[in-house]
């Protein structure tokens, strides 16, 4: 059986592929398969279906759609350098609640992730 890693990457996040044939572009996350450990990018990885008519779809013809990618293959983008950076995990207490939360900082400029 395998485990679930814990990805550091989330929906929403702005991430440059850094390996496959989409290497160098750019999107926002728009789903993560944490149980696979890949990530589904706007605008990258598209694969192409070709669908019969039907009801559905009267027109039929070729549909475009992302598909996912390992999440290897993708680095976050560093909102304040706008490079490619490794992401740290730290806990930190929260004064209101007194409660330890985990927060994500970027390796090379120290910003602290939503």
């Amino acid at each position: 059986m395998l485990e679930s890693v814990k990805l550091r990457l989330k929906k929403g996040d702005l991430v440059v592929v850094i390996a496959g044939k989409d290497k160098g572009k750019q999107g926002k996350i728009s789903r993560v398969l944490a149980d696979q450990n890949r990530l589904v990018i706007e605008g990258v990885n598209m694969l192409t279906r070709h669908a019969k008519p039907s009801q559905k779809s009267p027109q039929g013809g070729r549909q475009t759609k992302e598909g996912p990618i390992h999440a290897s293959n993708a680095m976050l983008v560093d909102p304040k350098t706008g490079k490619p950076t490794r992401i740290l995990r730290k806990k930190v207490n929260d004064t209101k609640t007194g409660k330890t939360k985990t927060i994500r900082i970027t390796k090379d400029s120290g910003t602290e992730l939503n």
